[in-house]
C-alpha cells in the first residue's frame, strides 16, 4: 500500500470525524434553541393563565365594602392622597363611591374624609358638581366633610360642597391658590455646548419648552390661564361656603395660605371642630359606619399605573405640565 494512499485515507478519516462533530454540535444548538422555545412558550403560558385569572376574579375582589350593610348606618367614603387621575383619589372613584352611599336606603349620612394636598382642578371639580347634584338630589341625606391632616387646594375645593366642614384644631386647611411649576434648562445647555432644535407649525407651540428662553408674552399668556383656574376655584368655594366665609374680612383666604384647623374655624372655613367618630354620633346621629370607598384590586391599579406611566412620559417627553391645586 503506497504512502499517497495511506494519507488520502487519512484525510478521508479526518472529514468524516469532523462531519460527525459538527452533526452532534449542530444537534446540540438547535436541542438548545428548541428547549429555550418550549421554557419561552409556557413562561407566557403562565403569565397569559394568570393575568386572565386576575381579570376574572377582579370584579368579585373590587365590591364596596358598604354593599352588604342592611342596617341604617352613616356612609364613609376616604378622600386620601393626591387627587389626580389614575389615583385612588380619582374623580371617578370618589364620584362612584358618593352614589352608591347616597342611592343605599340605609344611609342616614355621608362623611368625606379628607387627608390630601390637592391635585387636578379637573377632578376637583368634576367631585365638586356632583356632590352639589347628590345634595340636591337627596335631600334628607346630608354630607359631612372632615379633614384629618390636611385638606388643602383641591381638597378643600372639594370639602367646600359639603353641608358642613369639620376638621382638628391642628388640621391644616386652605392653601387656596394654582401652581404649574417646572425647570428651566437654557444656561445648562449653553455650558455644555448643546443646542435645542424644535420644529412646530404653530407660532407658541413649544412656549413650555424648558430647553428655550421664556418669552415674556408667553409667560403672560401662562399667568393668565393660572389664574382663570384660581378664578374658577375662588368661585367655587364662595358658592359653597356662602356667607360663613369671612372673605371680605380676611382677603388673604384666596392667595395660597394654609392655617391651622383652630385658624380655620375664625375664618370661616370649617364649621366646627371634630373627627369623624364625632360627627357619625353627635351631629348624624347614626355611630355606625360603613366604609363605601372604591378598593381597587391589584389587577385595576396595575393597569391603571401603565396607562399613567405611559401618559407621564409622553407629557414629560412634551415638556408639559398642566396646573395643579395646591
Amino acid at each position: 500500500m503506497s504512502d499517497e494512499w495511506k494519507a488520502s485515507a487519512a484525510d478521508q478519516g479526518d472529514d468524516k470525524s469532523w462531519k460527525l462533530l459538527e452533526k452532534t454540535l449542530l444537534a446540540g444548538v438547535q436541542e438548545q434553541r428548541r428547549a429555550r422555545r418550549w421554557g419561552i412558550f409556557f413562561k407566557s403560558l403562565t403569565f397569559l393563565y394568570l393575568f386572565g385569572a386576575l381579570a376574572l376574579f377582579a370584579p368579585l375582589l373590587n365590591l364596596q365594602k358598604g354593599s352588604a350593610s342592611s342596617s341604617s348606618h352613616t356612609a364613609l367614603i376616604e378622600v386620601r392622597g393626591m387627587i389626580a387621575d389614575q389615583e385612588s383619589a380619582s374623580a371617578d372613584n370618589i364620584v362612584g363611591s358618593l352614589r352608591a352611599a347616597f342611592e343605599d336606603a340605609n344611609t342616614k349620612g355621608v362623611i368625606l374624609r379628607i387627608n390630601s394636598p390637592g391635585g387636578s382642578p379637573v377632578q376637583s371639580g368634576y367631585i365638586y358638581d356632583e356632590i352639589r347634584r347628590l345634595r340636591a338630589e337627596y335631600p334628607a341625606i346630608k354630607l359631612y366633610a372632615v379633614i384629618s391632616d390636611l385638606g388643602a387646594s383641591g381638597a378643600y375645593y372639594i370639602a367646600s360642597a359639603a353641608d358642613e366642614i369639620y376638621a382638628d384644631k391642628a388640621s391644616l386647611v386652605g392653601s387656596i391658590g394654582v401652581t404649574a411649576a417646572g425647570f428651566g434648562f437654557v444656561g445648562v445647555m449653553e455650558k455644555l455646548g448643546v443646542d435645542r432644535r424644535v420644529y412646530t407649525s404653530g407660532e407658541h407651540k413649544a412656549f413650555l419648552d424648558p430647553f428655550q428662553p421664556p418669552k415674556e408674552e408667553e409667560a403672560l399668556f401662562w399667568k393668565s390661564v393660572l389664574e382663570t383656574t384660581h378664578r374658577q376655584f375662588i368661585e367655587s368655594v364662595k358658592q359653597g361656603r356662602g356667607e360663613r366665609l369671612k372673605s371680605a374680612e380676611h382677603p388673604e383666604l384666596f392667595s395660597g395660605l394654609v392655617w391651622s384647623g383652630e385658624q380655620a374655624l375664625r375664618l370661616g372655613l370649617i364649621d366646627a371642630l371634630g373627627n369623624t367618630s364625632y360627627v357619625a354620633r353627635e351631629v348624624i346621629g347614626e355611630k355606625e359606619l360603613v366604609d363605601f370607598t372604591v378598593q381597587e384590586t391589584p389587577f385595576d391599579r396595575f393597569a391603571k399605573r401603565l396607562g399613567a406611566s405611559v401618559a407621564e412620559h409622553l407629557a414629560l417627553w412634551m415638556g408639559f405640565q398642566g396646573p395643579v391645586l395646591r
